[in-house]
């Protein structure tokens, strides 16, 4: 299993990124080029209500951590989980593996289920980019917790939905080639070529990937009388 280093991690988030469209990955992460509109606007919004840095909340049965840093040396990456609930359980008679019942918490009784929860502005996606990144962050909770994370949440703010998620092991070798990829194309500083499609419309790096311009070849002059014609 690849072994990184420190200096060699990326961005977790970058997971969603790279799956929706490798180009955009490369551009934000490789080339440091960022665009916002309404929808990374509102996302963010979202995300500040629940990154809250170490605050935690109790409840009975319950222990609720917010803006949670966590990494990986195994994929190579490192970020902030939105919200981690553990979850009580009873004390595993004689667990198969260490940490499959759960861990101890500091000053707590019993045993503890470590639940990764990601909040997302939108709705379900077609893709798997959203379960991806869940997944990344129930790996590196894995490596630094020493548990087993079989499920985690996904709760949407178009729909108010909270989905269950199953952290299985075709989501997590998924996870694991993406990360190799994004790892190879980030040593190579690869920008790929792009490739239109209707997710184009909503991206907020449109107007610097200019996918109609790369697309049809066209010269400068073209495109911009071609955006001006289609006002």
């Amino acid at each position: 299993m690849t072994s990184y280093t420190a200096s060699d991690l990326l961005p977790l988030s970058g997971i969603q990124h790279f799956i929706f469209c490798r180009r955009q990955w490369a551009l934000i992460h490789i080339e440091r080029q960022w665009v916002e509109n309404t929808l990374t606007a509102s996302g963010r919004i979202m995300h500040k209500r629940a990154d809250q840095p170490f605050l935690t909340e109790s409840r009975p049965g319950k222990v609720v951590s917010r803006a949670l840093p966590v990494a990986s040396y195994s994929l190579g990456f490192s970020g902030i989980c939105d919200v981690v609930e553990f979850i009580q359980s009873p004390s595993p008679p004689a667990p198969l593996h260490q940490g499959e019942g759960g861990i101890r918490l500091p000053k707590r009784d019993g045993f503890w289920q470590a639940i990764p929860v990601e909040y997302k502005h939108g709705k379900e996606k077609s893709d798997k980019s959203d379960e991806a990144q869940l997944c990344a962050q129930a790996i590196c909770l894995e490596e630094m917790l020493a548990t087993e994370i079989p499920i985690g949440y996904i709760f949407y703010g178009k729909t108010k939905r909270r989905v269950e998620v199953t952290l299985g092991t075709e989501l997590r070798e998924l996870v694991r080639s993406i990360a190799e990829e994004m790892h190879q194309y980030f040593r190579r500083g690869y920008t790929p070529r792009v490739k239109p499609s209707k997710a184009c419309r909503s991206c907020s790096l449109a107007d610097i990937c200019l996918p109609t311009l790369q697309e049809k070849r066209l010269t400068a002059s073209d495109y911009i009388r071609q955006e001006i014609e289609s006002l």
